[in-house]
């Protein structure tokens, strides 16, 4: 039924409103066990529901990711301010990537969302960008204050990180916490003074979500 103008539409029906929640709380777990291309009707099964209910929820994908994880991308914006916030860059790096790898070996979703462009997924998109530009802010920092060596760019710290954050729920899986280890030990790689100066230039900002999506594909 059309609604007039300046009507306020009915609201959702409750048991309409019941299935959109379970459907998210499934996507949740099911994408935290088997990453963000895990079968979406593995996730209707979970839910109770059938296919069609959760086209109509969600029509595609990327609307379900969205929604999903949201939160998730909440929680890093607030790392992200907490760290542009700290007076020691140095310090503030260490923080943020720490927030980060903490987030990350909860959930391979998640872990796929940290490591690969969505570009479809506005809320997504937009998290990635952040996450860059608030890199490329510690970076300038540190080397302003000289506790990082001044031959690196921000997208060195994101292209090495990447592969390092893909392998924390296995290195989670052999022992809690274990990625700890390897994120202090390729931090150090970045630190002030230098041993040996960088061979090869580095790539533009422009380039990191083509890098990341050859990464994955390689």
């Amino acid at each position: 039924m059309r609604v007039a103008d300046g009507e306020r539409p009915a609201p959702q029906r409750r048991d309409a409103r019941r299935n959109r929640e379970a459907l998210a709380a499934a996507a949740a777990d099911v994408f935290a066990e088997l990453g963000l291309d895990a079968p979406l009707d593995v996730i209707a099964r979970r839910a109770g529901v059938g296919n069609a209910t959760l086209y109509r929820h969600f029509p595609t994908r990327e609307d379900l990711i969205g929604e999903v994880f949201r939160p998730a991308a909440a929680v890093l914006a607030e790392a992200g301010e907490e760290a542009l916030a700290a007076e020691d860059a140095w310090t503030a790096v260490e923080g943020y990537f720490t927030r980060i790898f903490e987030l990350v070996a909860t959930s391979r979703g998640i872990n796929d969302l940290v490591t690969m462009a969505i570009p479809t997924v506005p809320v997504l998109a937009d998290m990635s960008h952040r996450n860059a530009a608030t890199v490329g802010i510690l970076v300038a920092r540190a080397q302003e204050q000289g506790t990082m060596r001044g031959d690196v760019v921000a997208t060195d710290l994101l292209f090495l990180l990447g592969p390092l954050c893909r392998a924390v729920p296995a290195a989670d899986g052999l022992r809690p916490g274990l990625w700890r280890r390897h994120l202090a030990l390729l931090l150090d790689g970045f630190r002030a003074p230098a041993t040996h100066p960088l061979p090869e230039p580095p790539i533009g900002d422009d380039r990191l979500d083509q890098l990341f999506a050859g990464l994955w594909e390689a």
